[in-house]
C-alpha cells in the first residue's frame, strides 16, 4: 500500500470516511469552477472507486490527501496514466483541494511529493499536466514545481463541451 508524506500532508488511499468531504468539494461551484459540471453524492463515490481501483492496481494514482497535524481530508492529488483519446500521452500529475485548503500551498506540497515519487520511485522519463486556460490558480501551482507549459501542445479538451472551459493548457517536465 503506497503512501506519501510529506512536512504536513499525508497521501493515503481512500477511506469510507472522505465520501462527505468528497461529495462537497465536488458540489461546491468554486472548487468546481474550471469543471463543466458539478458532481452528484453518486459520482463522488464513483470517482473513489476508480481512484481507488488504480492505486490498487498499480501502486499509484489519485491519492486521498489529508493534513497530518489534524487527519482532516483535504482533497486529491497524484499520478495518472493520461485517458485514451487524449492528444496527449504519458503520465498525469493533479490535484483538486477544497476552498478551506486553498493559499497554504498544500498543493504544490503534494505536488511536489508526487513528481519525487514519479522521477525515483517509477522512474517516469517525463510528467505532463493540463487545465482549463482560465485555471491561473492551477497554472500557478505547475509553474512553482518547475513545469513548463507546451503552447504548441495546448488543446480542446475531447470530453469538454464547447465553451470558455473547453481549451486546456499542457505543460511538462522531465526527469
Amino acid at each position: 500500500m503506497s503512501e506519501l508524506r510529506t512536512d504536513r500532508l499525508l497521501l493515503r488511499h481512500w477511506r469510507d470516511s472522505d465520501l462527505d468531504p468528497w461529495a462537497a468539494m465536488n458540489a461546491d461551484p468554486e472548487v468546481r469552477e474550471h469543471f463543466p459540471d458539478l458532481l452528484t453524492r453518486e459520482q463522488s463515490a464513483a470517482s473513489i472507486a476508480r481512484f481507488q481501483a488504480g492505486l490498487d492496481r498499480r501502486g499509484y494514482g489519485w491519492w486521498a490527501v489529508e493534513v497530518l497535524a489534524t487527519g482532516e481530508f483535504i482533497g486529491f492529488t497524484g499520478l495518472d496514466p493520461a485517458d485514451e483519446g487524449m492528444p496527449f500521452t504519458g503520465v498525469e500529475i493533479g490535484w483538486r483541494l477544497t476552498r478551506s485548503a486553498w493559499g497554504h500551498g498544500y498543493a504544490t506540497e503534494a505536488a511536489l511529493a508526487c513528481l519525487d515519487f514519479g522521477f525515483k520511485t517509477l522512474e517516469l522519463p517525463e510528467v505532463v499536466a493540463i487545465t482549463a486556460t482560465t485555471n491561473l490558480r492551477s497554472q500557478a501551482v505547475m509553474r512553482r514545481i518547475g513545469m513548463t507549459r507546451d503552447p504548441a501542445a495546448d488543446f480542446d479538451h475531447p470530453n469538454v463541451p464547447d465553451g470558455p472551459l473547453r481549451r486546456h493548457v499542457l505543460y511538462r517536465i522531465r526527469r
